[in-house]
């Protein structure tokens, strides 16, 4: 494991990406160290994500709710305040939100 020094994070400074869900949009706001991603991430109301996702994730939820469903028939409806925690290749998931979301996704190695 590599170490990361003591630093803060101003996330109105990080740049924002778009992307396309099924129906409605993401943004994405990541920030990148070695074997660790951090995402701040914006669901627009009626976004379904357009793929099932295999990633090992943690994700928290700041603001708003959302579903995670698993491609085995499983549904999670995730509010303010949750958090789930999946590794890679064990539970095939997608997210939903009716009225959108604010989340706080962190991808690590140990996910593996």
């Amino acid at each position: 494991m590599n170490p990361i020094l003591f630093q803060t994070i101003d996330w109105s400074t990080v740049e924002k990406t778009e992307h396309k869900g099924k129906t409605g949009v993401a943004y994405w706001q990541t920030l990148k160290f070695n074997g660790l991603r951090l995402r701040m991430v914006e669901y627009s109301p009626g976004y379904l994500a357009d793929h099932w996702c295999k990633k090992g994730h943690i994700v928290h939820c700041i603001e708003g709710s959302f579903d995670s469903e698993l491609e085995t028939g499983g549904n999670y409806h995730m509010t303010k305040g949750m958090t789930y925690i999946v590794s890679d290749d064990l539970s095939s998931h997608r997210s939903y939100s009716e009225h959108g979301v604010k989340l706080f996704i962190i991808d690590v190695d140990f996910l593996k």
